[in-house]
């Protein structure tokens, strides 16, 4: 048994959409109790630590209607049924920024909200960039601008809450802890 495990005794399908599913789980607690989680399931995803052959962060500014704004972020994407991390990282490294990479490293990864769904991202650094010839096209329903930056200008939009997501603040303090 996992320390504080939680044994699931029902769980109710609640929506099956095209990103997640919602279910209800009927849970064991440690102390013998009884308790509802509400959980979210998702296929997971990747994220891209893209560094220019000047040493600038790759990003993208998109609107994300969850918050009702719009805010930068690393380039990222939802892994397709059967597809390996490593290939959903070009993809969406060439569909969002037009960019593709000779090296990919994989750095890690981490759950992004442990408390309520089970996403997992899983952390790339993408090096030694080229242009595409002809780029990617977005997904039908993503519109994004690229940008270019240095890592005190990411800092500084960290501190203005322009970088708000975990996943790009994450990138930006393993890029200064590279670089100091």
């Amino acid at each position: 048994m996992k320390k504080f495990e939680e044994l699931t005794i029902t769980t109710t399908p609640i929506y099956d959409g095209k990103v997640i599913k919602l279910q209800v789980d009927d849970v064991t607690l440690p102390d013998g109790k009884i308790a509802k989680r509400e959980i979210v399931k998702h296929p997971g995803a990747v994220a891209i630590i893209a560094i220019t052959e000047e040493g600038k962060l790759v990003l993208v500014e998109q609107y994300r209607k969850a918050l009702e704004r719009s805010i930068i972020e690393i380039p990222a994407g939802k892994i397709e049924a059967g597809e390996e991390p490593i290939v959903t990282a070009r993809r969406e490294l060439e569909e969002e920024t037009g960019y593709g990479a000779k090296h990919f490293t994989y750095l890690q990864s981490f759950a992004t909200s442990p408390g309520f769904a089970d996403e997992i991202i899983h952390l790339f650094v993408a090096k030694d960039l080229y242009q595409l010839e002809q780029k990617a096209a977005l997904d039908e329903d993503e519109f994004v601008e690229l940008l270019e930056i240095t890592l005190e200008e990411a800092q500084q939009m960290v501190a203005e809450e322009r970088i708000y997501d975990a996943k790009t603040a994450f990138a930006v303090l393993w890029l200064a802890l590279q670089n100091r």
